[in-house]
């Protein structure tokens, strides 16, 4: 391996927040950080991989709700459990304190993973990042995906068939884009083209990429390591000290 792959190798990896509102283009933005070989963990997709048939949280969820939220296939019945979740504030966090458990297990795992590749950073697609404050202290950067409000409303119903009460309902159950964006890094203005939407995101990652952060958490982890190297030979040396003589 090269001096330049074994500096690439062992650099320390930051992790970006992408989070923003339903239906205002977080897909969008980390397709293109896919794209640019920047890695993301989606926790949507990881929400619905926790609770497929015969996993915890699925057998959790069906003690929890009834077999009313639930298909004749057993798949979990979304539309219906969404539905009371986002009516019923109580039901929510139920859901929560089931899933939420399996999902951070995964994120962390995946983060793991990544770590041992090398790359100088990872983007987590994190939905309710604000809302659960989970996640906050492990991020370097977040970025906020926003949209107009009219237009926010207009993809969510058409992606989903929802009627303009619901997904207003939908769309209050989460803290404002205004206040999201306001804690944000950096913004991501997804009202106009995709060319547009793809220039900015581009932009971003060109930042994050200039960054030298990840050298910062390298020393620490090496002055870490060099402390501890040093305790285990005053450890070793003084064992052997200790050890009795043959005469």
């Amino acid at each position: 391996m090269t001096d330049v792959g074994n500096r690439n190798r062992y650099q320390k990896m930051f992790i970006v927040g992408l989070t923003g509102g339903i239906a205002t283009g977080k897909s969008s933005v980390a397709a293109v950080f896919r794209e640019c070989g920047v890695p993301v963990i989606d926790a949507d997709q990881i929400a619905r991989k926790v609770v497929e048939p015969g996993k915890p949280a699925w057998h959790k969820i069906r003690k929890e709700f009834g077999p009313e939220v639930f298909l004749e296939t057993n798949e979990l019945n979304r539309a219906k459990l969404g539905d009371l979740i986002f009516s019923n504030i109580e039901m929510r966090k139920k859901l929560n304190a089931i899933t939420h458990p399996d999902i951070y297990k995964e994120i962390y795992w995946q983060t793991f993973k990544y770590v041992l590749q090398g790359h100088q950073f990872i983007v987590m697609d994190l939905p309710l990042l604000f809302e659960t404050g989970h996640m906050l202290n492990y991020l370097h950067k977040i970025i906020v995906v926003t949209c107009e409000e009219d237009l926010q409303l207009q993809r969510l119903m058409e992606r989903t068939g929802f009627t303009e009460a619901k997904a207003k309902l939908r769309v209050a159950a989460q803290m404002p884009l205004e206040k999201k964006a306001d804690m944000a890094n950096f913004v991501i203005e997804n009202s106009g083209t995709e060319q547009d939407t793809r220039q900015q995101t581009i932009k971003v990652i060109n930042v994050l990429r200039s960054s030298k952060y990840h050298w910062k958490l390298r020393l620490l982890l090496g002055f870490c390591c060099t402390i501890l190297l040093a305790g285990v030979y005053w450890f070793r040396h003084r064992s052997l000290r200790l050890l009795p003589t043959i005469a």
